[in-house]
């Protein structure tokens, strides 16, 4: 069966490469194959999250965004089957999971994604993405540079409180992220600020953000710059910034960001090289002297093109990934599934 998806997945990385050839650039010849590419949405994917369903680990599901208007959210199985959907948002662009969040007597788990011209953050259930949020949560509110497009969702071990991070197009040198406490108002969620952070350099713009909840930690792209990291935790009233890394080896823009955990406490950060068409990886736990010090351990060639949002895990999801599932988009209106084994080979990990 993995020879008929890989058969498939090449064809349709073909197609891709031939359409998209003069925003994509090339990929290389020893470009990692995915295992699987998605159904196309109608528009444009940007960003996927990996819901992990933990009845079922082979039953579970990548959500991803369509961004444009009109776009939505699209879950897909661990085959790239479309199973379901929600339509009609104004330019929904990152999209993030919290697990076991209080509502209305229960415990849901739910996405959330930023709906760009809004001003807005939407939040849905999963898998049934039932809308929760009374018709979306304002985010900058009072700024006058607002568009969010970056999300990242903090769930402290401590009392499991969960905080959602929030990027934008534009805007100050420092405060440019806000985050924001979940709450439940009347039977909907909400959000209530209790943080602006985190520096921009002003060249062009910040969207992937990645939170490791293990560590602690929360990491951003600042594109043509190199990756941010802060404490995730705003209740250590620390917002000082503890690393800048990944300031050169890139093409141009610094992409998307996600974290393979090897343990709790190892594994590594891959962020997304964009017009490169690689991913940079990186060591999670840093030096041995310095653990904000994350040293580059590879760059790997893959065969998406122009990856905005990437994501990973470590789980075993299915005979097909059984040391994990790495996901990014690409252009085609597409997301590729690579086995993580694939990647480990390509770029020499233990």
């Amino acid at each position: 069966m993995k020879h008929t998806y890989f058969l498939m997945a090449s064809l349709i990385v073909l197609l891709a490469a031939c359409n998209n050839e003069k925003k994509g650039g090339t990929i290389a010849a020893d470009a990692i194959k995915p295992v699987a590419v998605t159904e196309p949405t109608a528009f444009d994917t940007d960003d996927p999250a990996i819901w992990i369903n933990r009845k079922d680990t082979a039953n579970s599901l990548i959500i991803g965004t369509d961004k444009e208007t009109g776009g939505g959210l699209y879950l897909y199985n661990l085959q790239g089957k479309i199973v379901n959907k929600v339509t009609g948002l104004k330019r929904p662009n990152n999209v993030d999971i919290a697990y076991d969040v209080p509502l209305n007597g229960q415990l849901v788990d739910i996405a959330l994604t930023t709906e760009r011209e809004a001003n807005k953050v939407r939040i849905y259930t999963l898998p049934d993405l039932k809308e929760v949020d009374g018709g979306g949560i304002d985010v900058f509110s009072g700024e006058k540079e607002r568009d969010p497009m970056g999300i990242a969702v903090y769930t402290r071990p401590a009392d499991s409180a969960v905080f959602v991070i929030v990027g934008r197009k534009t805007g100050p040198a420092d405060g440019y992220l806000w985050q924001y406490r979940l709450t439940e108002n009347a039977g909907k969620l909400d959000f209530t600020l209790v943080r602006k952070f985190g520096k921009y350099s002003g060249k062009k713009e910040i969207e992937a953000i990645a939170v490791d909840n293990k560590l602690g930690y929360v990491y951003y792209s600042d594109e043509q710059t190199g990756i941010h990291k802060y404490y995730a935790d705003p209740d250590k009233k620390d917002d000082n910034e503890l690393a800048l890394f990944g300031t050169t080896g890139f093409t141009s823009d610094h992409e998307g960001i996600s974290i393979y955990q090897s343990t709790d406490s190892t594994g590594y950060i891959l962020v997304s090289n964009q017009q490169d068409n690689s991913f940079m990886i990186f060591a999670r736990e840093g030096s041995a002297n310095n653990r904000h010090e994350h040293s580059l351990v590879a760059k790997v060639p893959v065969s998406t093109l122009e990856s905005d949002g990437s994501e990973v895990t470590a789980l075993p999801l299915s005979p097909q990934y059984p040391q994990g599932l790495f996901v990014a988009m690409s252009n085609g209106k597409v997301f590729h599934y690579y086995d993580w084994r694939d990647i480990a080979k390509k770029a020499g990990l233990k």
